[in-house]
């Protein structure tokens, strides 16, 4: 079942913190959620370290899909996650 906010589509996306370290998220809607993560009002881990940069977005189709790929990206160490990010692996 899709989701009816948003534009119906579900999202994963690694940001660049200012102090270099990385933060992944899901989102329904990515601008917005860029926007409240710029403006100190995303997650508690990000508010002090802005600005942030999107270094990585990947859609699917489901929000399960999108979840489950979020969860299996933290699950990485920075190393792993720069691969990924690199497309030089796959957390699939």
């Amino acid at each position: 079942m899709k989701s009816y906010m948003g534009n119906g589509k579900h999202y994963v996306y690694i940001l660049r913190c200012n102090d270099g370290t990385y933060y992944t998220g899901y989102t329904n809607d990515l601008e917005k959620r860029l926007n409240k993560h710029q403006a100190g009002k995303g997650a508690k881990y990000t508010r002090g370290r802005t600005p942030v940069q999107l270094i990585f977005s990947q859609e699917y189709d489901t929000k399960t899909e999108a979840m489950h790929a979020e969860y299996r990206i933290k699950q990485l160490t920075r190393e792993q996650k720069e691969a990924y990010i690199n497309k030089k692996i796959s957390v699939t």
